[in-house]
């Protein structure tokens, strides 16, 4: 069972990822600096902020509190101009470091005891509060994003007043295995 779920929660983070790299592809360089106002966050201020937590977390994840001396979280929420390819770098590293360690861990690690900030957590916990939270950003990456795009926005889902022809197509095709 354990087994399952480390290749289930590699998924959903996958899925997530997905959502945002699909929501960049779909922003000019520019959009993903603007902000609604100057206390709200830019795309760009949430992948830092998403990167330098992962970094964080993951670096060391069983070894090491995953509040890391050297991450300064505060900058993350700083106004940062950084080149598209700049961004997207520390988007990937962050990601990469996650799952290089969920690949690293066994079925046996999942009861281990971590530390976030000093408060410890079983590994399963740990993946648990990350897989609620950066969800939680991706929301907003392709919230922000939808709003930037207006009219002009490709659905990560199914499109508004297409229900109707998704179920019909889910429910025409035999399911895999059946005949």
């Amino acid at each position: 069972m354990t087994t399952n779920y480390l290749k289930s929660v590699k998924g959903q983070f996958a899925y997530y990822k997905g959502l945002g790299d699909a929501t960049f592809d779909q922003l000019a360089d520019d959009q993903l600096f603007e902000k609604y106002h100057e206390e709200s966050n830019s795309i760009a201020i949430i992948v830092m902020h998403m990167s330098g937590n992962m970094m964080s977390r993951f670096t060391d994840f069983l070894t090491t509190d995953g509040e890391k001396r050297w991450r300064n979280r505060d900058a993350e929420f700083d106004t940062r101009l950084l080149a598209r390819t700049t961004l997207l770098e520390n988007w990937e590293k962050g990601w990469n470091c996650l799952f290089h360690a969920l690949d690293s861990l066994k079925d046996s690690d999942l009861n281990r005891e971590v530390f976030i900030r000093n408060e410890a957590h079983s590994v399963m916990e740990a993946i648990n509060r990350q897989l609620a939270h950066y969800p939680y950003h991706i929301g907003q990456i392709v919230f922000i994003g939808k709003m930037l795009c207006n009219n002009k926005w490709r659905s990560l889902s199914i499109p508004k007043g297409r229900s109707d022809a998704y179920n019909a197509n889910l429910f025409s095709k035999p399911k895999s295995g059946t005949k």
